[in-house]
């Protein structure tokens, strides 16, 4: 499965590079678009991340050596910090953007770009070092990972705007491209590349949260509810 997993590292990659000529999602769409990918998303972290990251727990029990052997729930306080780490940056840029902050040579664009590329480098790296089950498990996290990759774009582009567009969106399109190609020529131990995984599954649970659960005045229930239950249902009979 190396060849399909680069060929979908090239897929995340052009998402990126192709953020700013994405004038499809028009604020009229937006909500539907947004609301739809939600309901993907969601699907994913409850039908697939969740029991993913009990099995990357039962890794790390097996593995416990030196601290680790005194902290239980390893792998659900890697999520847990991984959640947090993100929404502390959110809640950074958030507050550098109402003070107009988040410019080229502002602290908080460099700090936002330099959080997202270990994100992506993960995402990159974990394409190819997780052991997915089957072919179908690469395609599904393909799928769920290209929509969220969608909305985090334009966010980006919305905070950030022609800074994201001139340095951002190239710094996160080599970012998977690099953790491919680091996955591709080593070989870490199971204990961390679990460890990865969980605190990859925090992040993206925060994430998705934030970037595709739109406001109810700006979401749409029946959108949601569809992306939902269809890709729940792929991901059950696959």
């Amino acid at each position: 499965m190396i060849i399909l997993s680069l060929v979908f590292a090239i897929g995340f990659a052009a998402i990126h590079f192709s953020a700013k000529y994405m004038a499809f999602i028009s604020r009229v769409s937006r909500s539907r678009f947004l609301s739809f990918a939600g309901g993907i998303a969601v699907s994913y972290v409850f039908v697939h991340l969740l029991p993913d990251l009990n099995t990357h727990q039962q890794v790390l029990e097996k593995a416990d050596n030196g601290v680790l052997q005194f902290v239980e729930n390893h792998a659900y306080l890697m999520a847990l910090f991984g959640l947090a780490l993100f929404y502390g940056l959110e809640n950074a840029v958030s507050r550098a953007t109402k003070d107009k902050q988040t410019h080229v040579g502002s602290g908080i664009f460099w700090i936002h770009i330099g959080i997202f590329l270990f994100y992506n480098m993960l995402i990159g790296y974990l394409l190819i070092q997780e052991e997915f089950e089957h072919v179908m498990g690469m395609v599904f996290y393909f799928l769920a990972l290209s929509v969220h990759f969608v909305t985090v774009d334009q966010s980006m582009r919305e905070t950030h705007q022609h800074v994201y567009d001139r340095y951002g969106r190239w710094i996160l399109t080599a970012a998977v491209l690099v953790g491919w190609s680091i996955g591709a020529v080593t070989q870490l131990e199971e204990a961390l590349i679990s460890m990865m995984f969980a605190f990859l599954s925090g992040a993206l649970i925060l994430n998705v949260l934030k970037e595709e659960l739109p406001e109810e005045s700006d979401s749409s229930f029946g959108a949601f509810a569809t992306g939902l239950t269809v890709y729940s249902i792929l991901l059950l009979v696959a």
